[in-house]
């Protein structure tokens, strides 16, 4: 018996997915044949899921063991030290942006190929299970009609031809041809255990498939969206956002490992069966069906015998008899017993409706038809399902590799974002020079009568001239030294410190903080001799 197979070759993948070691919960070497009622090879494939769980597990170990140094470790930087890190984050965004929009696209074609996969094996079940159906049904009628429609018809020929021996002779002939139909029919196999268990297989796969294709879209969703809110809040430098989407983050790195141990498992468990489908199939179907008739349909091989092929052939020389004997009967009979004309032509309406059948069922039981679906099968599940797994399996190391870049990126902009906004609380609220506290003259009149005496300056000669002082302008509440150290500062003009800003063409001058304290530093004297230079 040949098992030699010239239509299907397993892939590559398979091959190299097959070839991963089978080890079972106790640390135990097992065979990597494909045998899902074992438990052994259960458990060798719940330990790649274990494989994955503490993959996951040391990867929260060593973020967290990232976040506590990050915590513990950080200081207040230097304002050169600060640039390097706000680029590290940059980088680290970008690196993340990127591997989660690669991991998505490579998600959905991997998406994509398995659903195309199991829907052609469902296809395929579906196909096979009509065919076996039809198998069932034609055999079923034409017992049928063999063992009730021409027994009632026999029964009243043979009443009608009493008087005569020879017609009643081949009533009895007849008789015997139609057992030997029956009997031919029975020899066929039973197919309808085989029918049932493979449309509920199709029915139970369909299903999982289904809400299997449905979550993986999801989870591409929310991994496409985690991505965008997070480089939101980095560009909004949103504290509360880039919260939210850690948080999501881990949630999402956790549902990402868990995704790659079941893919795992799955694709290593079907390739262990794409690599030898035709032994599984054999010990499936030992005792139900022949092991002649399963390697028939599995290989259907020129080389290969037909079983049924005597089977039919009796039978269609057991209808081709008959109908011979019925033509003579309405030939010589009905003359002389014109009542037997009903029954003889319903019985040769009979039998040209079970040949009919016989070749229908003889069409059915070529191994091409079925053989195409089981070939179809493997094709979907081999290459489109596997292909598909794996295709999957990247897009999970591609999603926790851009969210462990992520969830280390977020932190350091936190503290950049944290350190900025010290920096930014740190700047004297009195210094004139401070935006802020422009603002705050607004709501804090007295402060505002200290503003004037920093920044009224005098434009020009001309405008000097033509400006008179305010009679009733308030005075600063600065110390005095200090007031004529900016008179000084100024020009040396005291008359010219409390003129309004207005019709004024050039704005103030602004300084630096360095600048005012290296100022406030000078003594009367370098003051004075500044503002005689200045004065110059």
């Amino acid at each position: 018996m040949s098992s030699i197979r010239d239509d299907y070759i397993a892939p590559w993948w398979t091959y190299w997915l097959h070839n991963f070691p089978h080890v079972n919960l106790n640390f135990q070497p097992i065979d990597n044949t494909f045998t899902p009622q074992d438990q052994n090879y259960q458990q060798s494939l719940i330990f790649l899921g274990c494989v994955a769980a503490a993959g996951l597990g040391l990867n929260l170990l060593c973020l967290a063991i990232y976040l506590s140094c990050l915590c513990c470790c950080r200081k207040d930087e230097e304002e050169e030290s600060k640039r390097p890190n706000s680029c590290c984050v940059t980088w680290s965004a970008v690196a993340a942006g990127l591997i989660s929009c690669a991991a998505v696209g490579v998600g959905f074609y991997g998406n994509s190929e398995t659903n195309d996969g199991v829907y052609q094996l469902t296809y395929s079940l579906y196909n096979a299970n009509h065919t076996l159906g039809g198998v069932d049904s034609l055999v079923t009628n034409t017992m049928g009609s063999m063992e009730s429609g021409l027994k009632q018809h026999l029964a009243r020929l043979d009443e009608i031809f009493a008087t005569r021996g020879d017609y009643v002779q081949t009533l009895r002939f007849m008789q015997q041809m139609a057992d030997n139909v029956i009997k031919q029919l029975l020899g066929l196999p039973d197919w309808d255990m085989a029918k049932v268990d493979l449309a509920a297989i199709a029915d139970q796969t369909a299903y999982v498939e289904y809400y299997r294709w449905l979550t993986y879209l999801l989870l591409l969703i929310l991994d496409l969206v985690i991505c965008l809110a997070a480089c939101l809040g980095l560009a909004k430098q949103s504290r509360w956002l880039l919260t939210t989407m850690m948080v999501f983050g881990v949630l999402t790195l956790i549902l990402s490992w868990a995704s790659l141990g079941v893919d795992l498992a799955t694709a290593v468990g079907t390739s262990d069966f794409c690599v030898i489908p035709d032994k599984f199939i054999m010990n499936q179907t030992k005792d139900l069906i022949s092991s002649d008739i399963v390697h028939y349909y599995l290989y259907c091989s020129q080389t290969l015998p037909n079983p049924f092929q005597q089977s039919l052939t009796i039978f269609q020389r057991s209808l081709t008899t008959m109908q011979i004997q019925i033509q003579g009967l309405l030939q010589f009979a009905v003359p002389l017993f014109p009542t037997a004309e009903r029954d003889l032509m319903g019985i040769q309406h009979l039998l040209n409706s079970t040949e009919a059948s016989l070749h229908q069922l003889t069409a059915l039981l070529d191994c091409r038809g079925l053989n195409k679906d089981y070939l179809d099968a493997l094709i979907g599940v081999c290459y489109d399902g596997v292909e598909g797994l794996l295709y999957l399996c990247l897009f999970s190391i591609l999603a926790i590799c851009a969210f462990c870049a992520m969830l280390c990126a977020i932190p350091r902009a936190w503290t950049h974002i944290a350190s900025r906004e010290r920096d930014y609380d740190d700047i004297d609220e009195e210094d004139p020079f401070n935006p802020q506290a422009r603002r705050m003259t607004t709501h804090n009149p007295n402060h505002a009568t200290n503003v004037h005496s920093f920044c009224s300056y005098s434009s020009s000669m001309g405008s000097q001239s033509s400006l008179h002082p305010p009679a009733a302008q308030a005075v600063s509440n600065a110390p005095v030294s200090e007031y004529m150290n900016q008179s000084a500062l100024f020009g040396g003009n005291q008359r010219y410190e409390n003129v309004p800003l207005i019709g004024r063409g050039s704005p103030p001058p602004s300084y630096s903080p360095s600048m005012r304290a290296t100022y406030l530093s000078m003594t009367e004297d370098q003051i004075r001799h500044f503002g005689n230079d200045f004065q110059a």
